[in-house]
């Protein structure tokens, strides 16, 4: 069964459903997925009186088909070329996948996050002895932990610029002196990173 001037081809899935739906699959085959007891003549009778819709998913997929893929790397957007191994170069990542090349960044990111914490750990001359660790986070971008003399970033920061990985160094380091969030803890972060409420905005959006 093809459509759409005779150069997409269906794909009919019968299973046990109620309704009828349509999907553009990866491959760009259009799927059918129908219930058992419909014939052919009238699936393809649906399929053309619904042309218009077909065309506008057929249209979505070659648009995500042409979209380049990338890779986020310390805010900046790099080209995705599919390599045996990982790699970066210029404005290019190289990898098996975009998952693949992300994966890594994030396992590796804790290199990364103490050579900033490195920068800005001398403006804190009374913190205590504590461990900075990583994990992913579905909600916060970092923790201290005092009770475990813990810091721990998301390891999706590693996406993002540096100024927002130094912004939310700074702001677990200042929890040392400040465990809230009031007027003063604020004015702890502030006075080592002054930009703070630009980054911070930019961590939200």
């Amino acid at each position: 069964m093809i459509v759409l001037g005779d150069d997409v081809p269906v794909i009919v899935e019968r299973k046990r459903i109620k309704n009828i739906y349509f999907k553009v699959n990866e491959d760009g085959n259009i799927i059918v997925s129908s219930p058992k007891y419909v014939t052919d003549r009238e699936i393809d009778k649906l399929l053309n009186s619904n042309i218009k819709s077909l065309e506008r998913m057929y249209s979505k997929f070659n648009k995500r088909k042409d979209k380049k893929e990338t890779v986020m790397y310390l805010g900046k957007e790099l080209d995705f070329i599919e390599y045996k191994d990982i790699m970066f170069q210029d404005n290019y990542a190289f990898g098996p996948s975009v998952n693949a090349i992300n994966e890594y960044l994030e396992k590796n990111a804790l290199s990364y996050f103490q050579e900033r914490l490195n920068v800005y750990i001398g403006y804190y001359p009374n913190h205590p002895d504590f461990k900075l660790r990583m994990r992913n986070m579905k909600t916060r971008w970092g923790v201290n932990n005092r009770s475990s003399k813990t810091i721990t970033l998301n390891t999706l920061l590693i996406h993002h610029p540096t100024s927002s990985i130094d912004y939310v160094i700074c702001h677990e380091l200042s929890h040392f002196k400040e465990m809230n969030h009031s007027a003063r803890f604020w004015k702890e972060v502030e006075r080592v990173y002054p930009e703070y409420s630009k980054a911070r905005k930019e961590l939200r959006d």
